[in-house]
C-alpha cells in the first residue's frame, strides 16, 4: 500500500489532477510490490521460520509449498508489469521489473553478507514514485522528480534501522548480520538520529526543486520537520529502555505520509 501511494504521489506530482488512470496505477503496483515480496519469502523461507516476526508466514507454517509460492510471486509479477506496460508504456513497466531485480537479486541477497544493505536496497523505495511520475508521461530525469525520490531514498534508512533497534536478536538468530553487531545501541541511535537530520535536510530542500512554489508550501514542509527533528531527538538521546519502538516507527512513517501528502494536495491545489 505503501508502495502504491508513493507511486500515485509521482503521479500527482506530475498531472496536478486525479483521474481513472491513478486506479490502475495503484493497482498494477500493489501486484507487482505484492509478487516482490512474495517472491521474497520464497527466497528466504527458511530465515523467516527463525524469526519470531515471520515465522508465522505461510510457507513456514506449510500452508504453502515452496512450488506455489514461486507460482504466485511469478504470476502477481507477470500480471502487475503487464498492466504497467499495457496503460502506462515501457518506460514505467521496466522501472518496475528493475525495482523486483533489485530487490529480490541484489538486496535480498546483499543483507546476509553485510548490515549495510539497507543502504543501496533503499533505492526500492525510491523508485515508485519515478514509476508515477512517467505513468504521468514526465521525463525520468527531471530534477523535480529526481530529488523527490531522493528524499524517500534517504528516509527509508533510519525507518530500516529502527526496526534494527528493536529486531535486531532477531535477524541475528537468523543468521543476518546487523548494525547492532558492529556499533552500541547508543551509537546506533546517534546514527540514526544523523540520518534523521539529513532525511529532513532533503525534504526542506525539495521546494528549491519545484516551480512556482508558495510561502505556504515551504512553511508547512519546514513546521513539519521541525516537530521530527525534536520528536526524534528526544528518541535518540534517551535512555535506550524508554524508547517506544512502535511510536517512533510509526512516527517516522506519518511522517513521509504527512510529506507526500503535503506535494499531492499543492500540486492539486496549487
Amino acid at each position: 500500500m505503501a508502495v502504491s501511494f508513493t507511486a500515485i504521489t509521482g503521479f500527482i506530482v506530475f498531472a496536478e489532477s486525479m483521474s481513472y488512470q491513478l486506479i490502475i496505477l495503484a493497482i498494477g503496483v500493489f501486484i507487482l510490490a505484492g509478487g516482490a515480496s512474495a517472491l521474497n519469502e520464497y527466497q528466504e523461507y527458511a530465515f523467516d521460520a527463525k524469526m519470531q516476526r515471520t515465522l508465522s508466514r505461510p510457507i513456514p507454517t506449510g500452508k504453502l509449498s515452496l512450488q506455489q509460492a514461486l507460482i504466485i510471486s511469478l504470476l502477481f509479477i507477470f500480471s502487475g508489469s503487464l498492466i504497467l506496460f499495457y496503460f502506462f508504456g515501457l518506460t514505467t513497466s521496466l522501472l518496475g521489473l528493475f525495482n523486483v531485480l533489485w530487490y529480490n537479486l541484489l538486496y535480498t541477497n546483499l543483507k546476509r553478507i553485510t548490515p549495510f544493505a539497507v543502504v543501496p536496497g533503499s533505492l526500492t523505495g525510491a523508485v515508485p514514485v519515478l514509476m508515477g511520475w512517467t505513468a504521468a508521461g514526465g521525463f525520468l530525469f527531471d530534477k523535480e522528480i529526481v530529488f523527490i525520490a531522493f528524499f524517500i531514498f534517504i528516509w527509508q534508512i533510519p525507518h530500516f534501522w529502527l526496526l534494527m533497534l528493536k529486531y535486531g536478536k532477531d535477524y541475528e538468530a537468523a543468521g543476518f548480520p546487523t548494525i547492532n553487531q558492529t556499533v552500541s545501541s547508543k551509537n546506533l541511535k546517534r546514527i540514526i538520529f544523523s540520518w534523521i537530520i539529513s532525511t529532513s535536510f532533503a525534504s526542506i530542500m525539495v521546494p528549491a526543486f519545484l516551480e512556482n512554489i508558495s510561502l505556504i508550501l515551504f512553511v508547512s514542509i519546514f513546521v513539519l520537520n521541525i516537530l521530527f527533528v525534536v520528536i526524534f531527538a528526544i528518541i535518540s538521546f534517551g535512555k535506550m529502555e524508554e524508547i517506544d519502538f512502535k511510536k517512533s516507527f510509526v512516527g517516522i512513517n506519518i511522517y513521509m505520509f504527512l510529506f507526500m501528502m503535503i506535494l499531492t494536495l499543492y500540486h492539486l491545489l496549487g
